[in-house]
């Protein structure tokens, strides 16, 4: 268990405060972590994974007896799982990667995620084509710009595996909460996709094993925006790197209670459930796009009674009768000018 720490001047109290959980909460930052056997593969995917991250991530140089299934004491006499809880209170990190190559398990990445200064949840997956950032010849996005992220397989929104990678990759790479983005700003994509689905899949469980998975391939692309004669412009995307395929292989569920604890949202301020955000209010909703929109219920019209334009053209019975005496009284009068 972790000490409670009191502060002891003011910028300490200050740093103690930064950490505590807000509304909306800091982008997260994550640790990369070597175990004791990583290969040339591994130290490339971590490398390329931190420079999509960047700048909230954190670099662990050194190799460490690292292995968050198996749990074991490491020569300070502390398990894995608490090493990570210290890593994490002492960097304010909430995201992991480990990479760890055995004969057994080669390329191994794991990932892993805290909640409350515990670990939440973990998943193992195997690398087993790459290819760098280095290797691809093309112009790279700036280090800090929130990406935009396509999954494209129904397996991330049905079967449990898939959708538990879908969360993990969204909270590593989503950066800070913002309300709009500007389309420049958009430089670049990150693609999640999934081998064909095979049959056995469509009445998977939770307890299928990982061979029978299909894999999943991380493909990365800058946006170059051209003229396209309107005031849209046309999109295309350039392949930057990394191209990573990966097989799932080990993963912890998260526990019930503490999931209940991190998926619970702090109450509503006034000013948003008047905007329709919160308690629905009769006649109102709000879209998938977070516009509010209202219904307004208006009793019958009678068209008949509606005003309109008295158009000289549309005028009939007494009004032609008034215009023809007016036309008479007209004529009577210039007679009587000529005459006189």
């Amino acid at each position: 268990m972790l000490r409670t720490i009191k502060p002891k001047n003011a910028r300490s109290k200050r740093a103690l405060e930064a950490r505590e959980p807000k509304e909306i909460e800091d982008p997260r930052t994550a640790i990369f972590v070597k175990g004791t056997h990583t290969g040339e593969v591994l130290n490339g995917v971590m490398k390329d994974l931190m420079a999509l991250k960047r700048p909230n991530a954190i670099s662990f140089s050194k190799k460490n007896v690292i292995r968050p299934f198996d749990d074991p004491t490491s020569a300070s006499g502390s398990t894995s799982n608490q090493s990570l809880e210290f890593w994490s209170s002492k960097n304010d990190a909430t995201l992991f990667a480990i990479g760890q190559s055995t004969k057994k398990r080669p390329n191994g990445l794991t990932f892993v995620r805290m909640y409350d200064g515990k670990v939440l949840d973990m998943i193992e997956v195997a690398v087993e084509n790459y290819i760098s950032m280095a290797d691809i010849k093309s112009a790279k996005s700036t280090p800090g710009h929130k990406p935009l992220m396509h999954f494209g397989s129904e397996l991330f929104d049905t079967h449990p595996r898939f959708m538990q990678l879908k969360s993990m990759l969204m909270s590593f790479f989503n950066g800070e909460e913002i309300e709009s983005i500007c389309l420049t700003g958009l430089e670049y994509v990150i693609s999640v996709t999934c081998a064909p689905t095979p049959a056995s899949l469509n009445t998977a469980s939770s307890s299928t094993e990982s061979t029978a998975l299909p894999k999943v391939h991380i493909r990365t692309y800058t946006t170059k925006l051209l003229s396209s004669g309107t005031r849209i412009p046309r999109v295309e995307l350039v392949n930057m790197g990394p191209s990573i395929d990966l097989s799932l292989r080990r993963h912890t569920p998260p526990d019930p209670e503490l999931l209940k604890q991190a998926m619970k949202r702090p109450k509503l301020k006034k000013t948003d459930v008047e905007k329709g955000l919160g308690k629905k209010r009769k006649n109102m909703e709000v879209d998938e796009m977070g516009d509010l929109r209202g219904r307004v219920h208006v009793g019958k019209q009678d068209l008949g009674k509606l005003q309109t334009r008295k158009m000289k053209g549309l005028k009939g019975g007494k009004f032609e009768a008034d215009d023809g005496e007016e036309d008479g009284e007209e004529e009577d009068g210039a007679k009587k000018r000529r005459t006189s």
